[in-house]
């Protein structure tokens, strides 16, 4: 059969696996998530590692704490507030009362680690009467505040901002718009001239590089039962293009693709010789079982559960290079990671699909290349894997 052009492989290739991380460069990441009053969340500290489960009955936040951390992650990468909160009362800590000028928001933070060291971000949101950043902080482990922001005049669309300098003036001031996160800017208006703006330049670096790179995946096994077109070959938040990513990874990366082939077959019934996407005369492609006796199984065939432990499974033996994300394009992969965040990350596995992938997830974040945030009703049965932080939080 002639393959039609439009669905040969992607001919950029996949960076190859990497191994441990002890003699790569310390990368930057997140290890705490501080929600201070957002949704139902008040003075919440959430801890981050490797692999992180965040775990309570339902109305505890573990949603909410997800898309807390992604909303970060966008704010980081530059998108703009709107964007980022289509709706932005659904932020607001229910109780919350209005001030004397009827105004509402939210505060959210985060803490990150790397060549700098500990660098907190805290971010103020006004959610009414209008949608805007009334606050931002960056500061040091020790307490250094090295960029702050505050709204000084209502009636413009700019807070004033004060970075520091350490020259023959300690502080730069100068105004930001209140629509994007200021540390995502500071490469714009911080010259570098000084040991004090390289200091904040490179603590903005940090934050930034920890924050982007995260793909939020919640598979939808509904709409990965049919034939898809052929695309980008990079895997949607849904993983409802699972067969066209197949058709690219399986050409690209042989021990990638074997490795992720024995994960399957760990976690779907039957034997699983191959995992494979074949094309179809339309020019749709659809993702197969070969089951080594010249038995091909439609994956459209296979349970929910089976079909969101291969859609889990391929995510961590992937990157950058292949999810839908929006990593740092100027900084060397080996200073990135990737960050997973899985809401019901056990929905529809069976125990020992989630015991399997747990074990993967486990042993890819100790490679130091990816990182896993993952909400569960009940983690007890992560209970003794090394390598994994379990978050309660309560209603």
């Amino acid at each position: 059969m002639t393959v039609p052009p439009a669905l040969l492989p992607d001919p950029s290739p996949l960076p190859a696996l990497p191994g441990h991380d002890e003699d790569l460069p310390e990368r930057p990441r997140v290890t705490e998530l501080r929600l201070s009053a957002y949704a139902a969340h008040r003075g919440a500290r959430l801890p981050l590692g490797p692999l992180t489960l965040f775990t309570g009955p339902s109305g505890c936040g573990k949603t909410s704490a997800l898309r807390a951390y992604e909303a970060l992650a966008r704010l980081g990468g530059g998108t703009r507030l709107p964007e980022v909160f289509p709706d932005p009362l659904a932020c607001v800590p229910e109780r919350a009362r209005p001030d004397s000028q009827r105004r509402r928001g939210f505060r959210i933070g985060c803490t990150t680690d790397g060549p700098e060291g500990p660098i907190r971000l805290d971010v103020a949101v006004q959610a009414e009467p209008a949608l805007r950043i009334v606050g931002e902080r960056l500061s040091t482990g020790g307490g250094q505040v090295l960029l702050e922001t505050a709204l000084r005049d209502p009636s413009r669309r700019q807070v004033q901002a004060a970075w520091h300098t350490a020259g023959q003036s300690p502080v730069t001031r100068g105004p930001l718009p209140d629509d994007r996160l200021g540390t995502a800017l500071l490469p714009l208006r911080v010259a570098g001239k000084t040991d004090g703006q390289r200091r904040v330049l490179a603590a903005a670096e940090q934050t930034v590089v920890a924050l982007r790179s995260v793909f939020a995946c919640d598979p939808r096994p509904g709409r990965m039962r049919v034939p898809v077109p052929t695309g980008s070959g990079r895997l949607l938040g849904g993983c409802d293009n699972l067969a066209d990513v197949l058709w690219r990874t399986r050409a690209q990366c042989a021990r990638r693709h074997a490795q992720f082939v024995t994960a399957v077959r760990a976690g779907c019934a039957g034997p699983v010789a191959d995992v494979l996407a074949e094309p179809r005369a339309d020019g749709a492609v659809r993702a197969l079982l070969d089951r080594g006796d010249g038995t091909r199984t439609d994956c459209g065939r296979l349970g929910d559960g089976e079909l969101r432990y291969l859609a889990l499974a391929l995510v961590l033996f992937t990157g950058p290079g292949v999810l839908e994300v929006d990593p740092v394009g100027e900084v060397p992969a080996a200073m990135q990671a990737l960050t997973v965040l899985a809401d019901h990350l056990d929905r529809g596995l069976d125990p020992r699909q989630r015991a399997e992938l747990l074990r993967l997830a486990a042993r890819m974040c100790d490679r130091g290349h990816i990182r896993l945030v993952g909400a569960v009703s009940d983690a007890s049965w992560a209970a003794g894997v090394d390598g994994v932080t379990v978050v309660h939080l309560k209603p």
